[in-house]
């Protein structure tokens, strides 16, 4: 028996291989008897959704939206406790008053200073007046004991009073340092004063603000789904009181494999039954399209592992088609993504959009 030539082997390889690959595009896209250069995946209804949480820790007084309630972006749909709040308030003004009090003392004390600081000059030129007498009285007394018409003792007596004089104007001088030291103490006391009643000012703004948050307000439009926390339970800072879906921004997450994922572009056209309403095709647009595979295969990577690559794709419905029939959307229904992926294909009969009339 003769032996099989190795080039017939790898060109036998490499043609299942590309039979493999072309039942693969068959399978995603005929399989469901769709025409070529439309695939299909399935899905589920998804939507966004946001919290409504505490900005500081309390106690919730009362939740005054209900699961189901359709609620309007601004609204107050739950009030927390503020008596803390606004005892913490109370006290802010307090001290706010105390430290205006305290800016008004320490001005009063800079007049005072400043008063003292002109007596004190007066005394300095006082002071100097009475050393520059005692300086001429000097000069005669010198004048007449050298003649020795005067006593050498009274000579004495001036000079002495000369030197009480000189000293008597540097302590005026002294107390004149003095008070401007005070001054600039008291003008200190204005500046610190003025800081806490900006502090305390500060502290009443915060406070306000917390106080307004205790108003829980809903961040966008759209629909109470449940209720996390129940009225008289405390909750910590950050704390979920109420779960909203944002009916507006409606979108269906389902998985296609890397063979049709590569073609799929943002913005693709799509068309979306679902399973409850079947006799209904509702349109849509690629909006994301994961860029890393949800199903990692084997370190010794195969053909076979290679296809079960899938990504995460997603399609958002139009939000005028959505506020149309708002009332009637509900989230997490399974179906099916239906995705044009070539410029020429049509889309059959039985995927023409059809909504509620």
């Amino acid at each position: 028996m003769k032996t099989i030539d190795s080039r017939w082997i790898r060109r036998g390889g490499i043609l299942a291989a590309v039979l493999a690959l072309a039942f693969l595009v068959w399978h995603f896209t005929r399989a469901n008897g769709l025409p070529d250069g439309i695939i299909s995946g399935n899905g589920r209804i998804e939507a966004v959704e946001i919290d409504v949480s505490a900005k500081t820790p309390g106690r919730i007084r009362e939740i005054v939206a209900d699961e189901g309630d359709f609620v309007k972006a601004g609204e107050v749909v739950a009030h927390m406790d503020t008596d803390v709040l606004l005892a913490q308030r109370a006290e802010a003004e307090a001290r706010l008053a105390q430290a205006r009090n305290a800016v008004e003392i320490a001005r009063t004390q800079v007049v005072q200073r400043q008063s003292e600081r002109a007596a004190a000059l007066a005394g300095v030129r006082q002071r100097e007046a009475e050393l520059s007498a005692a300086r001429k009285r000097l000069g005669r007394s010198e004048t007449l004991a050298r003649e020795g018409a005067t006593a050498v003792q009274e000579r004495d007596d001036d000079q002495a009073r000369v030197e009480g004089a000189n000293a008597a104007v540097e302590a005026a001088r002294a107390q004149v340092a003095a008070v401007d030291a005070a001054i600039g103490s008291a003008r200190s006391q204005v500046i610190g004063a003025g800081s806490a009643v900006d502090a305390a000012v500060a502290t009443i703004r915060r406070l306000d603000a917390d106080i307004t948050d205790s108003d829980l307000k809903a961040p966008r439009e759209g629909r109470v789904q449940y209720r996390i926390a129940q009225p008289g339970e405390v909750v910590g800072g950050g704390g979920r009181v109420l779960n909203l879906v944002d009916l507006s921004d409606v979108y269906m997450t389902f998985f296609l494999p890397e063979t049709a994922a590569g073609r799929v572009g943002i913005g693709s056209e799509v068309r979306i039954v679902l399973d409850a309403a079947p006799d209904y095709v509702i349109p849509a647009k690629v909006s994301f399209v994961a860029d890393v595979a949800q199903f990692t295969p084997k370190t010794v990577e195969t053909e076979s592992e290679r296809q079960k690559l899938m990504f995460r794709v997603k399609a958002r419905i139009d939000q005028a088609l959505l506020r149309r029939y708002i009332r009637q959307v509900k989230t997490g229904l399974p179906g099916m993504a239906y995705v044009r992926i070539g410029t020429d294909a049509r889309w059959p009969a039985e995927l023409a959009i059809k909504t509620p009339k």
